[in-house]
């Protein structure tokens, strides 16, 4: 199941992202974790092609994909089906450390709430970009949400490292460029009906691990 390494493989697609999340929720709206987890190698594209700036969040984001890969492939694989099979399973065994003793750092459910969290990051930013005109300030708009979502989960010297990265962010351009799609007003589409799937399997997610208390799993 390893990811080919050639540059078709590594090279962004906003409509991949678009048609991968359109296929995350089940008719009764449960996440597929392997759609989710498609969806963020696609995302993680995205933070890669626009250079290191994003390393800190991407390395963390391919770590967190293998751990939940390794769940789906391991003996235990048919309880992480979807989201919601997966937090049933993991909190009925007692999988899931909810007291902060530190144990469990590799459950599923803790792995994927730092995805969930870093996935309202990119939610926030990309509408910037989407509804912000061509003099907008990249740097501006991806602070504001980094600030609005990932930094207060962060300790202080990833927020200080994490501003000084977005001062150098390339201009709004440059990040239109990289979603392979064409001229700007079809990545605004596009963006468009991204947007709305994202937050749906966001929002739904939220809900889930809310109704569990496990928003603040150490």
């Amino acid at each position: 199941m390893a990811d080919s390494d050639g540059s078709v493989e590594q090279k962004f697609s906003l409509r991949e992202v678009l048609d991968t999340f359109r296929q995350c929720l089940s008719e009764n709206k449960e996440v597929y974790l392997q759609h989710y987890v498609s969806g963020w190698r696609g995302l993680v594209k995205f933070l890669n092609s626009l250079g290191s700036v994003f390393s800190f969040i991407s390395k963390d984001a391919v770590n967190k994909i293998q751990i939940l890969v390794n769940h789906q492939n391991g003996e235990n694989g048919g309880h992480y089906i979807t989201v919601q099979s997966m937090v049933k399973y993991e909190l009925e065994n007692g999988l899931v450390d909810l007291t902060k003793r530190g144990g469990h750092p590799e459950s599923g459910c803790r792995t994927l709430l730092r995805l969930h969290r870093a996935l309202r990051w990119l939610e926030l930013f990309l509408e910037r970009l989407r509804t912000s005109n061509e003099d907008s300030k990249t740097s501006v708009m991806c602070a504001d949400a980094y600030n609005e979502s990932l930094a207060q989960h962060h300790p202080w010297v990833v927020r200080k490292a994490a501003g000084v990265a977005f001062c150098v962010l390339p201009g709004r351009q440059a990040f239109f460029e990289v979603m392979n799609v064409g001229p700007p007003e079809q990545v605004v589409a596009m963006l468009g009906e991204a947007l709305p799937l994202i937050s749906e399997v966001y929002q739904i997610t939220e809900e889930l691990y809310s109704h569990h208390n496990m928003l603040d799993l150490p």
